[in-house]
């Protein structure tokens, strides 16, 4: 790949992209430390980690023109997802930061003539505006819960915002017949604005209209005209009759039962779903749960076991990804953390039931990341039978093509931004329910009463449209990752290298594998130094910066980036803070990359 300057997105020149690059192991510790040069040349980030810049700018114009002074807002979807930020800030924030703590719920204005498409949308935005001390906490729950508006969501309706068609629900009037909602929809060019015709100012006789049962002539061909003003700016990025069938399909590849392409616009019916599909009988389409991003298919999780269950402590089994245990930590009872989750652990787990512990659920991941090391699902779901414990397994890194963890598991959650979408450019997850979990009709009750579906319907449609040919995408990967891998084993410098087939936890991973399956796409390695490391990553010839999944190799100093605060606690759990690791792509020859990278290494002295 060529290469890509200092806080470019990833993939180049994509407003919506997931990764940024990070091309030289100083930046990334630049990154870390905030320094000036990295942060400055940044254009965009990972988008839990980095509010891309047009949620900032909106955010900037609704404090502007609904805050104070010296307040700030973080912008979620829904009020009940704003609310649960709120009750996390009032919880998590000293007394001091929660002054000018409140929400401003934008709507589409009831007195405007809209389109039913963007009706049909649902383009409501819940700011949550709160003072500088209390931002962090603020940036803390949208960080961990994945609840946030995406990026796509937000250049719609700051759109609507500037149109004045995206208005305080408290201020829309509550009958029809008040006075403002005589006044004809004003937006867009000059051209379709009328004297007297602004949001709530008078006619220019100084009077207000009263209604009347037959609309002038006039007013209904302004009405016309503004709403064809709105079908071209609006309508033309957002065909919504694409997404039912989108979401379907998405559900469907998730299933397992659609592997071809299809026509959204065709009339024809999707494939049936099977009722043993992914090797469960009864299961469902509705048992599928799109959410807008994986860390959000985690947070449901756990919140909707906290409903479905007596509140309890959860297990956070394996080295996860940095948010999973900041969830099971912050939100509700707690967690106990097994880091290693190796068999010893397990041993430990054990006892610790028999001695009369309990407990909500146990949350791993398979293979987990960086490690790529495999939980003996099989004897965790007998415990789980045993000791009654929810199990919820994050297959992301694994995949549904290449492993089936489904019938060990009561919920499986995935991020569908990585390898499943693989065009880096666009976020989404999903949530599975087992339906003969034992728990699986008090989740499908909370589900059903709970469920917010806050999706945005652009997302859906790019999802579905990259996700098409991913089956074919994953038998690729899983052969270029081996290639890489073979290349890294037989180097003398490479001292260590995770990846499903050389792991100690082989036998778990295959335990789960399907027949046609692969090992996955990402893999980890350490060199003998950091000088080492740092030589070989500055060399190697890939995109380099944070996320995984993607259809080019994305290589990262991961724990750098991960845990840069806490590297001494992930080396605890065998986690080397130089390791490097790898998200395989779809190129041709990786083998000859990776060997040019490992001749700048061998370049560096070796200190006897």
């Amino acid at each position: 790949m060529p290469f890509i300057d200092l806080g470019d997105s990833i993939p180049p020149n994509t407003a919506h992209a997931v990764s940024v690059s990070l091309p030289t192991w100083k930046s990334n510790v630049g990154y870390e430390e905030g320094e000036k040069w990295v942060l400055d040349a940044m254009s965009t980030g990972y988008p839990r980690f980095f509010v891309h810049k047009s949620i900032q700018a909106f955010c900037n114009d609704v404090v502007a023109k609904y805050g104070t002074a010296g307040q700030k807002a973080m912008l979620f979807p829904t009020k009940k997802t704003s609310n649960r930020c709120l009750d996390f800030i009032r919880d998590k924030a000293p007394q001091s930061a929660l002054s000018h703590l409140g929400v401003v719920h934008l709507v589409l204005d009831p007195t405007k003539k809209t389109l039913d498409a963007l009706q049909s949308a649902s383009p409501s935005i819940s700011a949550v505006l709160c003072s500088e001390e209390a931002y962090p906490f603020a940036k803390q729950y949208w960080q961990h819960s994945g609840d946030g508006v995406s990026s796509r969501r937000a250049e719609f309706c700051h759109g609507l915002f500037k149109e004045g068609v995206l208005v305080p629900e408290k201020k829309a009037p509550s009958s029809p017949t008040s006075p403002t909602s005589q006044h004809k929809l004003c937006r867009g060019p000059r051209r379709y604005q009328r004297p007297g015709s602004i949001d709530g100012v008078n006619s220019p006789n100084g009077s207000h209209q009263t209604a009347t049962p037959d609309v002038p002539a006039e007013e209904s061909a302004d009405n016309l005209e503004s709403s064809r003003f709105l079908e071209e700016r609006y309508g033309r990025n957002l065909d919504l009759s694409l997404v039912p069938n989108a979401k379907s399909a998405i559900r469907r590849r998730i299933a397992g039962v659609l592997t071809h392409d299809i026509d959204l616009t065709s009339t024809t019916a999707l494939p049936t779903m099977e009722s043993n599909a992914r090797g469960v009988s009864n299961f469902k389409e509705d048992d599928i749960y799109l959410v807008p991003c994986g860390m959000n298919a985690i947070f449901t999780a756990h919140q909707t076991l906290l409903k479905a269950r007596e509140p309890r402590k959860s297990i956070n089994f394996g080295f996860p990804y940095v948010d999973t245990l900041k969830i099971l930590q912050k939100f509700g009872p707690g967690a106990i953390f097994y880091g290693r989750g190796s068999s010893a652990d397990l041993d430990d787990f054990e006892e610790r039931l028999k001695a009369g512990e309990r407990f909500l659920g146990l949350f791993c991941e398979f293979p987990g990341n960086p490690l790529l090391s495999c939980p003996d699902l099989a004897r965790i779901r007998r415990l789980a039978d045993t000791y009654d414990f929810a199990v919820v397994v994050d297959e992301t890194v694994g995949t549904f093509v290449n492993v089936n963890v489904l019938p060990f598991a009561d919920i499986v959650v995935s991020s569908l931004t990585k390898i499943f979408s693989g065009d880096c450019n666009v976020m989404g997850g999903s949530l599975v329910l087992n339906p003969n979990s034992r728990y699986y009709e008090s989740l499908k009750s909370v589900m059903t009463r709970e469920f917010e579906d806050t999706y945005w319907a652009e997302d859906v449609v790019f999802m579905e449209r990259n996700s098409r040919d991913f089956k074919t995408r994953i038998d690729r990967v899983n052969a270029n990752a081996e290639a890489i891998c073979e290349v890294l084993v037989a180097h003398p410098l490479v001292t260590d290298v995770y990846y499903p087939k050389y792991n100690e936890s082989r036998p778990n991973y295959e335990a789960c594998m399907l027949p046609n399956g692969g090992y996955g796409g990402l893999l980890s390695c350490t060199l003998k130094t950091k000088a080492h490391a740092v030589a070989f990553y500055d060399a190697l010839e890939t995109a380099k910066g944070p996320s995984l999944g993607t259809n080019f190799t994305l290589t990262s100093p991961y724990v750098v980036l991960a845990h840069y605060q806490e590297l001494d606690w992930a080396a605890s759990f065998g986690v080397n803070p130089d390791l490097l690791r790898v998200s395989v792509g779809l190129e041709d020859d990786l083998r000859s990359v990776f060997t040019k990278a490992l001749k700048a290494a061998e370049a560096v002295p070796v200190s006897e």
